[in-house]
C-alpha cells in the first residue's frame, strides 16, 4: 500500500510544485504593474526596487524549473513562453517607460522615438528562435534595458548620454555577439553565478545609498558589467 501511494503521489506533488513555479514566474507581471504604477507616481527608486525583485525571480525560476523537471511534468504548458512574456515586460517595457516618463530622455518627439526603438528591437529579439543558442548563450544584446535604466537613474546620467546608450544597445540587438547566460553558459559557470549574485548586492546597496551611492560600490558594480561584456566578446571571437 505504501509503495503504491508513493508511486501515484510523487507525480501529483511534482505537478503541484510545477504549477507553483509557473505562478512564481507569472508573479513577474504583477511586479511589473507595481513598478509601472510607481513610475507613474514619480517614485523611481521604488520602481527600481520592484525591478530588482523581478531580477531575482528571473534569476531563480529557470534553475528551479530544471530541477523540478517542469517541462516533463506539465508538458501542455509552455513555461518558456511565459518567461519570455514576463521578461519582455520587466526587462524592456517598464524600464523604457521609466526612462521616458522620468525625463531621462531628450524632450519631445526625439525622446519618444528613442523610447520606441528598444521596444521594437526587443520585440524582434524575443521572437527569434535562436535568441538563446544551443550552447546556452544569448545571441545579440539580451534586452538588459532594466540594467541600463538602473544606472541612468542612480548615476543621474544626462539625457544625451542616455540617448547614445539606448541607440547603441538597440543596434547591438542585431549584432551576433554571444552574451553569457550566467546560470547556463558552461564557461566559468560558478564564477559567473557568483559575480552575478554579487552584482545584485551592489544594485541593492546603490539603491539604499541613493542619491549618493558609494564610489567603491559603483566601481565594483560597473566592473562586473565590463567583465560580462568583455567575456562575451572574447568567447564570441574564439568560437
Amino acid at each position: 500500500m505504501t509503495a503504491t501511494y508513493v508511486a501515484t503521489d510523487s507525480p501529483r506533488r511534482l505537478r503541484a510544485a510545477g504549477w507553483a513555479l509557473h505562478a512564481y514566474t507569472a508573479s513577474g507581471t504583477a511586479i511589473a504593474f507595481l513598478a509601472l504604477a510607481a513610475a507613474v507616481g514619480g517614485e523611481e527608486v521604488e520602481a527600481l526596487w520592484w525591478l530588482f525583485l523581478a531580477l531575482i525571480i528571473d534569476g531563480t525560476d529557470g534553475m528551479l524549473a530544471r530541477r523540478l523537471r517542469v517541462k516533463e511534468v506539465i508538458p501542455a504548458f509552455d513555461g518558456a513562453r511565459l518567461d519570455d512574456i514576463v521578461d519582455y515586460i520587466t526587462y524592456c517595457f517598464v524600464p523604457v517607460f521609466l526612462l521616458w516618463h522620468g525625463g531621462h530622455l531628450p524632450d519631445g518627439r526625439l525622446g519618444t522615438v528613442l523610447a520606441v526603438l528598444p521596444l521594437l528591437a526587443s520585440s524582434y529579439q524575443f521572437c527569434r528562435t535562436d535568441a538563446k543558442t544551443d550552447d546556452h548563450f544569448f545571441l545579440g544584446f539580451p534586452s538588459y534595458w532594466n540594467v541600463l535604466a538602473f544606472y541612468v537613474i542612480v548615476l543621474d546620467v544626462s539625457p544625451a548620454v542616455t540617448a547614445v546608450l539606448l541607440l547603441t544597445c538597440a543596434v547591438l540587438v542585431f549584432v551576433p555577439i554571444k552574451y553569457v547566460y550566467p546560470s547556463r553558459t558552461a564557461f566559468a559557470r560558478g564564477l559567473n553565478l557568483t559575480l552575478a549574485g554579487s552584482w545584485l548586492v551592489t544594485y541593492a546597496v546603490m539603491l539604499l545609498q541613493f542619491p549618493d551611492p558609494s564610489v567603491v560600490v559603483t566601481f565594483l558594480s560597473l566592473l562586473y558589467v565590463a567583465y560580462y561584456a568583455a567575456v562575451s566578446v572574447v568567447l564570441t571571437l574564439r568560437r
